[in-house]
């Protein structure tokens, strides 16, 4: 297979190893709606699950989680350290469609699993039709021309 060089996307992503720091590395994260629901999965691989924080303020859902190193800095001469530690965010901003009160929140294998449900007042539904025939009070007759009668009468 035949590799693309795309020198744009190697220095965007150059330039986004250089500058990382722990409040600039984003957390990855998949959304998707399944049936009344939203789904939000967002990778947190090494986080201690008590300091996963998620909050709703205005409309905006916050997500924070800590991760700590697992070796005292000064006790090791490091040889490479791709793995970052400290205070990782994700905003989401909710729209009106949702039922805030109900979101749900799970933790497991390095995954946080978000649920947010669709608000039952924004849930498509189907409205019935009703169809009624009133009573005719008159009634139309169908009737046909007159013919003038030839007064000859031939």
């Amino acid at each position: 297979m035949a590799t693309r060089f795309d020198p744009i996307r190697d220095l965007d992503r150059f330039f986004s190893e250089v500058t990382r720091t722990p409040n600039s590395t984003s957390l990855p994260m998949d959304l998707y709606r399944d049936g009344e629901v939203f789904v939000a999965r967002i990778d947190m691989p090494g986080v201690d699950p008590s300091s996963i924080d998620v909050d709703v303020e205005d409309r905006t859902l916050t997500v924070r989680a800590q991760r700590q190193s697992e070796v005292a800095d000064k006790d090791v001469k490091w040889l490479t350290r791709e793995r970052t530690t400290g205070t990782y965010a994700r905003q989401l901003t909710l729209g009106n469609r949702v039922a805030l009160d109900r979101i749900q929140a799970d933790y497991q294998d390095g995954v946080l699993t978000l649920t947010i449900p669709v608000a039952e007042e924004a849930r498509p539904r189907k409205i019935n039709v009703s169809h009624s025939n009133p009573t005719r009070a008159t009634e139309v007759v169908e009737t046909s021309p007159v013919r003038d009668e030839d007064p000859a009468g031939a």
